[in-house]
C-alpha cells in the first residue's frame, strides 16, 4: 500500500505545527520544528502571502499527513463522506479516525500512527476475532479490536508502550482493556477527538471547486 517514505520532520515544518509523526521524539530536544520553526527548502524563511486556495490546500495537506494517507485515498474518503448523511467535513474526520491503524494508535499500543500501521500490516490485529491486515480498514461502532501477540517479549513491549503513553489521553469513543490488549468501539468519534486544530470546512471548499 502506498505511503510517504520521505523525511517525516519536513512535513511538520512545512505545516508549521507538530504533527507527532515520530512518536516520543516529537516531545524531545531533537524535534526538528522546535529547532527550525520554518518551512524546509531554500525559501522556507521567506514571508509569503497565501491565497484562499493556498490556505485550503495547506489544511488538506495537514490532515493527510496526520493520518498518513496519500491523495488518492484521501479523495476516496472525501467521496465517502459526501455520500453519507451528516456534515461532510465532520464525517470525513470520523472516517479517518476510525481507520484501523489509527484505532491501534489511539489504544496507546503504538508511539505513532506509522508504528501502528506496521502492527496492522504484520497481521497482529483482529476485528471481532478475524485477522485484518489492512491499515485503511474502517471499524464500525460495536466492533472489538484486539492485538494478538504470540511471543512473550512482544506482549511485554506492548505493555511497556501502554505504560509509557499513559499520559496520552484515550478518546471516549473507545473502551480499552490493556490487560487483554483489546478495545471496543462504543461511539462515533467527534472533532475534538482529533486533537489538532482542523478547519475541515476548508477541505470541503477545496474539493467542491
Amino acid at each position: 500500500m502506498a505511503r510517504n517514505t520521505g523525511p517525516s520532520c519536513k512535513l511538520c515544518r512545512r505545516e508549521g505545527i507538530k504533527l507527532f509523526l515520530k512518536g516520543s521524539r516529537c516531545n524531545g530536544d531533537k524535534c526538528a520544528i522546535s529547532r527550525r520553526a520554518f518551512a524546509p527548502g531554500q525559501h522556507g524563511q521567506a514571508r509569503k502571502k497565501e491565497s484562499n486556495y493556498g490556505t485550503q490546500l495547506r489544511e488538506k495537506q495537514k490532515v493527510k499527513r496526520i493520518y498518513g494517507v496519500l491523495e488518492k485515498q484521501f479523495r476516496h474518503y472525501f467521496k465517502m463522506a459526501e455520500r453519507s448523511k451528516g456534515i461532510t467535513g465532520i464525517t470525513l474526520l470520523q472516517l479517518l479516525e476510525r481507520r484501523l491503524d489509527n484505532v491501534v494508535f489511539r489504544m496507546n499500543f503504538a508511539n505513532s500512527r506509522a508504528e501502528a500501521r506496521q502492527i496492522v500490516q504484520h497481521g497482529l490485529v483482529k476485528v471481532n476475532g478475524k485477522r485484518v491486515d489492512i491499515p485503511a480498514y474502517v471499524v464500525r461502532m460495536g466492533q472489538e479490536v484486539s492485538v494478538k501477540m504470540k511471543k512473550e517479549p512482544t506482549q511485554k513491549k506492548l505493555s511497556e508502550t501502554f505504560e509509557t503513553l499513559k499520559g496520552r489521553a484515550i478518546p471516549k469513543w473507545i473502551e480499552v482493556d490493556p490487560k487483554n490488549f483489546k478495545c471496543k468501539i462504543t461511539a462515533m468519534p467527534t472533532k475534538d477527538d482529533v486533537g489538532f486544530p482542523i478547519q475541515e470546512q476548508l477541505i470541503v471548499e477545496l474539493y467542491s471547486k
